[in-house]
């Protein structure tokens, strides 16, 4: 691998030196070989050899520079103070083969200075989830961290009761929040420069060409997460915990906690069981990206050239950033282009689907088997599925919907609209059942389950054999979806 360890050069301050705590008896979970390749991991043969003992903690080589981050960060939208990676450890930095950095981050190996009242531990089940979920959203083409594989080991860690602990090595092309400036803001206000100007060296050396390169950065920074907001939603994914600790300066999804996908339509829906008011909830998302670079972006004002009016500048592509990017992915997944009278008839369908507490996934799919039925038996199939939940009244609706749409279909390119309807709606994606039918049987010492489900998200826009029928299942109508804890 080409190693690139230049946050260790960085202020002290900013972080902590230490090794792993190793676990006791680590054993393979699963390893991703897709991104060991394009990290280069699979051309070092010790690296291939020793993986477990590495994830486990029991070995670090010699080209790693395990540190552990200082940050803060806004929780729940109350300041929190200092935070930092309390489990988990920056083992190294890379560039992969396309030239791009890459860090490597360790998640699970022990107490940091930063645990506060944690026990530096994660469990199976969390390990599992995270690194299904970085998994899928990355197959699904949203920017997102990932993992190299996970171990499970015979360390018993304490939540709600004793289970296996469990290591996750982390990949993201940055582990830089939003929160590691809040803490340089209120810790050590005399590095935000040299920090800023290593956050634009190292993840946006593009802006260096602009007249004012910080300004360019920080509306970088607003744009790629209006963006990335703009694809959850496009997805029906909800993150749950979108505290300022837990977004990228890249705009790519970090830190899996109690996330989820969308089942049965419902935008108020709240997946985080510890999310009482529903601060977070799906319909949130985007205006809480906002929020939470309204609150980042004044810890700027400090460098010279920065000011209110400035940073105001900053902030304002946000909304338009990320209507723009919503409203062509929704347009693309009814295969229509860009037009009012295709954003007219988008609407209208996703309040078909919240009126009659439809599949989110299924019956956006289930648009191919209207449009082409010959070419799409399986979208017949949930086209019908779909049909037979609606009452007498909801028939009619979805009659007259069906018809608008239709004749809409007639005035475009129909093998461009099949191409995009079949690569902006998945067949799968991360349900919670699935999630948790691989856990089941992992607690038991089968990661049979946790393999398929991986190889099914790999190609989630494509019916596949391996499939069962519980991984499309919704849920049963107006059965509340299962809210998930922070607990990991």
């Amino acid at each position: 691998m080409r190693y690139q360890n230049t946050y260790a050069n960085l202020d002290t301050r900013l972080y902590h030196e230490q090794q792993p705590t190793p676990l006791d008896n680590p054993r393979a979970g699963h390893f991703n070989e897709q991104v060991a390749q394009q990290l280069g991991w699979t051309e070092d043969e010790e690296l291939m050899d020793r993986w477990v003992e590495i994830l486990g903690g029991q070995y670090v080589p010699d080209t790693f520079k395990p540190l552990s981050m200082a940050y803060a960060g806004h929780q729940f939208g109350q300041w929190a103070g200092q935070l930092g990676d309390g489990r988990g450890l920056l083992m190294a930095q890379v560039l992969d083969n396309d030239g791009q950095p890459q860090d490597l981050h360790l998640k699970g190996i022990g107490l940091t200075p930063y645990s506060r009242m944690g026990d530096g531990r994660a469990v199976l089940r969390s390990t599992i989830r995270e690194y299904l979920c970085g998994h899928a959203l990355t197959q699904l083409g949203i920017p997102s961290s990932n993992a190299l594989g996970f171990v499970v080991s015979d360390t018993k860690v304490r939540r709600e009761r004793m289970e296996a602990g469990a290591a996750l090595m982390r990949v993201a092309d940055s582990h830089i929040r939003l929160g590691h400036v809040e803490w340089i803001a209120s810790f050590a206000p005399d590095v935000l420069g040299e920090f800023t100007d290593y956050m634009i060296d190292t993840y946006y050396p593009e802006c260096r060409d602009s007249e004012m390169p910080v300004l360019a950065f920080l509306t970088a920074v607003v744009e790629r997460t209006a963006r990335m907001i703009a694809d959850w939603q496009l997805i029906g994914f909800a993150h749950g915990v979108m505290n300022t600790d837990n977004l990228s300066i890249t705009g790519s999804t970090l830190d899996f906690g109690p996330f989820g996908f969308m089942e049965r339509f419902n935008p108020a829906w709240i997946n985080n069981h510890s999310d009482h008011t529903g601060r977070y909830a799906y319909q949130n998302q985007p205006a809480i990206g906002h929020w939470n670079l309204n609150v980042w972006l004044p810890h700027f004002m400090r460098l010279e050239g920065v000011t209110r009016e400035t940073l105001a500048d900053c902030l304002a592509p946000y909304e338009a950033t990320f209507m723009k990017h919503y409203q062509q992915g929704l347009c693309r997944k009814l295969g229509l282009p860009h037009e009012k009278e295709s954003l007219t008839l988008a609407f209208e369908w996703l309040t078909l689907l919240e009126d009659n507490s439809l599949d989110y996934t299924n019956s956006f799919r289930a648009l191919l088997g209207l449009v082409a039925p010959d070419e799409h038996p399986y979208e017949q199939h949930l086209l019908a599925t779909m049909t037979m939940e609606l009452d007498q009244q909801a028939q009619k609706v979805w009659q007259d919907w069906s018809i608008c749409y239709l004749a809409q279909m007639e005035l475009v390119s129909f093998e461009q609209a099949i191409n995009d309807m079949r690569t902006n709606n998945p067949v799968y994606v991360l349900r919670n059942s699935m999630a948790q039918r691989a856990i089941t049987a992992a607690e038991q010492g089968q990661f049979d389950e946790v393999d398929r489900v991986f190889k099914l998200l790999s190609d989630p826009y494509r019916a596949q054999d391996i499939a069962i029928d519980l991984d499309i299942a919704a849920p049963e109508l107006n059965a509340a979806q299962m809210p998930i804890s922070c607990s990991s």
